[in-house]
């Protein structure tokens, strides 16, 4: 198997319903629109490909000189624990320059994942939650 990344596209919205669905990210997958405006949204996408299926997302807003928020990061369950997470995350960091943090927020099951793969926990945030 040899996986494959990619910057310069945005897949299709079907493909990124399937992979969350898989990777059991929370996301409002029954929302197609929405999906595709969160994408649409976006500046910077970073993916995995094994030939020509999608195994992998990583979803960021940035200005790529001082913050970037990563806010999605999914691979397929079957392809997880093979280190594809921690290189979509490497590539987002590489795209950004060490210049720009690098942010997100974790769900609740993933909070050892990003100790191990670089990230700091920080105890100075704050949100407002989304209403749906």
């Amino acid at each position: 198997m040899e996986i494959t990344y990619k910057h310069d596209i945005i897949p299709d919205t079907d493909a990124i319903i399937e992979l969350y669905i898989s990777s059991g990210l929370n996301r409002p997958v029954a929302d197609k629109d929405r999906i595709t405006q969160m994408y649409a949204n976006s500046n910077l996408v970073v993916t995995a490909w094994d030939k020509n299926k999608l195994i992998g997302i990583a979803r960021s807003l940035t200005d790529f000189c001082y913050c970037c928020y990563l806010s999605d990061l999914a691979v397929y369950q079957e392809y997880q624990r093979g280190g594809i997470g921690k290189k979509l995350i490497a590539l987002t960091k590489d795209k950004i320059g060490d210049r720009t943090m690098l942010l997100l927020l974790s769900a609740p099951g993933a909070m050892d994942y990003y100790s191990k793969v670089g990230f700091e926990a920080v105890g100075n945030g704050f949100i407002i939650k989304r209403v749906h």
